[in-house]
């Protein structure tokens, strides 16, 4: 009689040695050891960026940041992943459950973690004196749900001492940021650097900036028939430029998508870029300085085409007035009979 037995204790299991614990863990963002584990559990599958963020609800330049991390640890060695750096990748936004679209990567520079200042305990300790700061760490910690690590308290001590950016604000900060379903330190702290570089200093005006952003990048996506789903970060760095570094209106920039839509039948984000880098170029601003420049380049095709349609009559015309070359022919009044004979009666006479 056959028997079939399945181990009904067998366990699928990632171990983790006590080297990386003892020795690395403790130092590392909690954002990092979650990649690093990932990677762990997925080690020797064909794995990506995109996945490994979409997977932990990390941004892509997150895990870049993890990797490069580990990799200067000696944690990962020449790690099976195709990935361009931080810094060179740009900015990029993601979608949030609310159908809005969050600033995570909307600075335009972006602060690296070698560049923020690294405060000590004794420092944290200090400004943990700091009734306003005191407070703000505690409603932090009760908003995102978890007790702060040391690593957690350096990041608001640098938004709140060395950027010197209001508890107000900072409050803002995370309500904002755990209402939209990001509990990220790192996360956080990049939305705050991005306020801070646009000059944006009270919860008023991070409010309105947040809802201009969502509504004109959702506008954008709708106008192309594309509201179901995020855009790419190609997309993302695009709209950024139309909105942010051209200063264009909505209404400019909808204007662009309609005309992209009617002379491709398809969205395309490259073509409405060609359509307002032109309009930059040319100085429009308004809907009527749109109207000028279509008036302005129908008149120029008028007089291109008159230009062309009088060029060629008068080829025409010269064609019909161009003397024929067979009728131009002067024709030789020669008698080739008479002469041939002259010749035969001088050969007779000669004989």
């Amino acid at each position: 009689m056959a028997v079939r037995m399945k181990d009904r204790w067998e366990v699928q299991a990632t171990l983790v040695a006590n080297e990386f614990i003892d020795e690395y863990m403790a130092q590392a963002n909690g954002e990092y050891v979650k990649v690093y584990l990932y990677l762990l559990r997925h080690q020797g599958e064909e794995i990506t960026v995109e996945a490994i963020a979409s997977a932990l609800d990390h941004t892509e330049s997150d895990v870049k940041r993890a990797l490069t991390y580990w990799q200067k640890k000696g944690i990962l060695e020449n790690p099976e992943l195709a990935y361009e750096s931080p810094a060179e990748n740009g900015p990029e936004y993601g979608r949030t459950g609310k159908g809005t679209y969050d600033q995570a990567e909307a600075a335009e520079k972006e602060t690296s973690e070698s560049q923020t200042p690294v405060y000590s305990a004794g420092q944290v300790q200090r400004l943990s004196g700091d009734e306003e700061f005191s407070q703000l760490l505690y409603i932090a910690q009760k908003y995102l749900n978890k007790v702060f690590t040391p690593r957690d308290c350096q990041v608001f001590a640098y938004l709140y001492d060395t950027l010197k950016l209001s508890t107000e604000l900072l409050e803002y900060l995370v309500e904002y940021c755990a209402q939209n379903g990001h509990f990220s330190l790192r996360y956080l702290e990049k939305v705050a650097l991005n306020w801070h570089s646009r000059g944006i200093r009270t919860p008023d005006e991070a409010r309105d900036f947040a809802e201009s952003f969502n509504s004109d990048m959702f506008s954008v996506m709708k106008a192309f028939g594309l509201g179901d789903r995020r855009p790419a970060a190609k997309e993302q760095q695009l709209m950024e430029r139309w909105f942010r570094e051209y200063g264009f209106s909505r209404e400019l920039v909808l204007m662009a998508c309609d005309r992209t839509i009617s002379a491709i039948h398809t969205p395309s984000f490259q073509y409405a870029d060609r359509i307002l880098s032109d309009w930059r170029e040319a100085g429009v601003r308004t809907r009527r300085d749109v109207e000028l420049q279509d008036e302005k380049r129908r008149q120029e095709k008028k007089q291109k085409s008159a230009s062309v349609q009088e060029n060629g009559s008068a080829r025409e015309a010269g064609r019909r007035r161009a003397p024929n070359q067979f009728h131009n022919f002067k024709q030789r009044d020669t008698d080739y009979d008479a002469l041939v004979l002259q010749r035969l009666k001088e050969r007779v006479q000669e004989e």
